[in-house]
């Protein structure tokens, strides 16, 4: 009897052992299958938009194919690579599903109008046609996104260690800070462009200013909560004020000022776009300003992706950043 029992449990986890190696070859193999219709859906059915193609989207699409087929047989050979792939399959399948769509309401249907809405060959021929011209825009924002960034981190986390540390500091500052600090970056674009002499400097004061407020509020937010037993127990070593300031007060309100520097760097993303449609020579945010007046929709699309693409960067790098300092809070947040 107890031998039929251990059989049957033996039966249980071969079958759930075979179910779960099902289900993740079916979820290997549901990109490829999906970029196979997507392939056979532009290639089979007639264009309504009256468009010519570039045949990029199709070219894409053939080489995501093969990539996807040569990554699925290598899953089946590693199984640590398969257990990640596996995992990713599903969203990755949903991406090119949403081309398909895309590809259907506009191109095909012609569902959505022109020029505001091309399908995907379209927006991707901008990436071969000026993908040199998207890429220096990419670099000239970079550039005067970590300037204004960076600057306004530094004020940010001095401004936040004084006024969380000196009480006289917070008497006088924080008021200031409560009254200015709430002001959206963008609203002091017209002090910004008188009191600047150029429109390179303004941008990097907005940005500087957007990073500068969440940075300050949550640096002296998490001195003020850091435990008192802390600052004791230093004191019983010896530690002298620098130390209590720069060894106990700082490291503790660590959590405190990297969510504060996440909230500036969202904060800098939006001003940035901002601040580069005032008159600035290159950059993402003049490129979409400029593409948008020549009603060149596909370029938006294009430049969106890529600021997706360069912000989703930055914000990864901060968090491998935070994960390298805080690492007993890795996994806590990911991104």
């Amino acid at each position: 009897m107890a031998s039929n029992n251990r059989e049957t449990i033996s039966d249980k986890k071969i079958n759930k052992t075979n179910k779960a190696k099902t289900t993740g070859i079916i979820k290997g193999i549901l990109p490829a299958v999906i970029i196979f219709f997507a392939i056979a859906e532009h290639l089979l059915i007639p264009n309504k938009q009256v468009v010519s193609t570039t045949g990029v989207y199709n070219k894409v699409l053939m080489a995501s194919l093969i990539l996807s087929i040569a990554v699925f047989i290598i899953s089946l050979i590693n199984k640590k690579f398969g257990k990640a792939y596996f995992y990713k399959a599903p969203f990755i399948a949903a991406v090119f599903l949403f081309l398909v769509i895309w590809d259907v309401v506009t191109l095909k249907l012609s569902l959505l109008p022109l020029p505001f809405f091309p399908g995907p060959d379209k927006v991707l021929y901008v990436f071969a046609s000026d993908g040199a011209i998207l890429l220096k825009c990419a670099l000239y924002s970079v550039r005067l996104l970590l300037c204004g960034y960076l600057l306004g981190a530094s004020f940010g986390l001095f401004t936040g260690t004084l006024i969380g540390w000196n009480q006289k500091a917070d008497y006088w500052i924080g008021p200031l800070l409560r009254i200015i600090g709430p002001i959206p970056a963008t609203a002091w674009i017209p002090i910004a462009l008188v009191a600047f002499p150029t429109s390179f400097l303004a941008s990097i004061f907005l940005i500087a200013l957007a990073v500068w407020f969440p940075v300050t509020v949550m640096t002296s937010t998490g001195i003020h909560n850091v435990q008192n037993s802390y600052f004791e127990v230093a004191k019983t070593l010896g530690g002298n004020q620098k130390f209590l300031v720069f060894k106990v007060a700082i490291p503790a309100a660590m959590p405190s000022i990297f969510i504060g520097l996440f909230m500036g760097m969202g904060t800098s993303f939006a001003t940035l776009i901002a601040a580069e449609m005032l008159g600035v020579k290159a950059g993402l945010g003049w490129y979409i300003n400029w593409s948008q007046g020549w009603a060149e929709y596909n370029k938006v699309y294009a430049c969106l992706i890529v600021l997706a693409l360069m912000f989703s960067g930055l914000i990864k790098l901060l968090f491998f950043v935070k994960d390298k300092l805080l690492g007993w809070q890795k996994g806590l947040i990911k991104w």
